[in-house]
């Protein structure tokens, strides 16, 4: 059985580009898999919500395979790749016939499809499950989406894959780096790392903090590119507002790994969410670091005592804020809470556990065909 590989590789700047390297390199011990490769005998097409995907998805659609659902909510890819029309048309075969005037509703105000939590209410991935040979997804509400729109797909959920860095950044560096960020030892630190988009609470995030750091020595690093320039100008008054905030831009490989060491905690909160599993969670996880989530399906495997899950909603901010007064307060706890956190991850989401299941899933599949 050889598998064809399809997904956005580094150096593109996505973490489905980064995840899917690691997975390509441990797919390799089981048999042969080829990049981009016609010829091969079950493609695995990744997909998830932003144009890199724009080509593979019309690709698994021209000829079916295995897709893993980075993100189970593809409502946005749709909005940013067709016309008015064509979507229109894709929303009601998603949702019946009654359904054109939502359509046109929401393409009517796109503009807010970012945090609007009604647009991801409407995941519109019914035609391509429909057509694939699999579903790989990472978490309980990924598979529940499948399940809605196409009840006889087979899915396949798999624990999203955690490799360490091949050369991780020694203590030192670490230590280095706080004081180069003018971060005092005892003073806890925490992150936020990736792509900076209304889904990711940032405003929560810095309200938080606001009120959390007048109880308790902290400082907060926010780290990445906004999506959007309205985004950035709405909360610039709020990064500017706060003592201890430092704003970093995107960070390329090897210097994530630098800033993820010298954080005491991260904070990775989803609301709305599309059925995603952050790579960036895991990775602090795997580095022993407590991890901030918002509760719900998508979170609901980690275990109770690995995971600091925050409520979506009213509750969040404060919520948060007190999370954080704790962690900072008691960095011990903080420690073991990472310490279980690494032990969890380095079980269930090794490369050698995951790969064997994407490659029992793809022999599974192919041999339906």
């Amino acid at each position: 059985m050889k598998v064809g590989f399809f997904s956005p590789l580094p150096p593109a700047r996505t973490g489905v580009a980064d995840y899917s390297s690691e997975l390509l390199r441990a797919l390799k011990t089981h048999g042969p898999i080829a990049v981009n490769s016609a010829s091969a005998d079950i493609p695995l097409y990744h997909l998830g919500n932003n144009p890199f995907h724009r080509e593979i998805y019309k690709r698994a659609l021209k000829k079916p395979g295995v897709i893993v659902l980075h993100d189970a909510v593809l409502h946005h890819f749709f909005l940013g790749a067709m016309r008015e029309p064509d979507y229109v048309s894709e929303f009601v075969y998603n949702y019946g016939a009654w359904s054109e005037d939502l359509a046109r509703h929401f393409w009517g105000h796109r503009a807010r499809a970012g945090a609007d939590a009604e647009f991801f209410e409407y995941p519109m991935i019914k035609r391509v499950v429909e057509r694939s040979l699999g579903v790989i997804v990472h978490n309980p509400r990924a598979a529940a989406m499948v399940a809605r729109h196409a009840p006889e797909a087979t899915v396949y959920e798999i624990p999203h894959l955690f490799a360490a860095p091949q050369h991780p950044p020694a203590g030192f560096e670490a230590a280095r780096l706080r004081q180069q960020l003018g971060i005092a030892p005892h003073v806890f630190l925490f992150g936020v790392f990736g792509y900076l988009r209304e889904s990711k609470r940032l405003a929560s995030v810095l309200r938080a903090y606001q009120r959390a750091s007048r109880d308790a020595e902290m400082a907060l690093l926010v780290a990445g590119e906004f999506v959007s320039a309205n985004f950035a100008r709405s909360v610039e008054p709020l990064l500017g507002a706060g003592r201890g905030i430092v704003r970093m831009p995107y960070l390329a490989e090897r210097d994530f790994w630098r800033y993820a060491a010298a954080v005491d905690a991260c904070i990775n909160l989803r609301y709305p969410a599309a059925g995603e599993t952050s790579g960036i969670a895991i990775r602090l996880m795997g580095l022993s670091k407590p991890v901030l989530l918002s509760d719900g399906a998508e979170t609901s495997r980690f275990p109770e005592d690995v995971r600091l899950g925050v409520d979506p909603g009213l509750a969040e901010e404060e919520m948060l804020a007190e999370y954080m007064v704790w962690l900072a307060r008691f960095p011990d706890d903080a420690r073991a809470i990472g310490r279980r956190a690494a032990a969890y991850i380095s079980q269930c989401h090794s490369p050698v556990r995951v790969a064997r299941l994407y490659w029992d899933a793809l022999a599974a599949c192919y041999h339906r065909i």
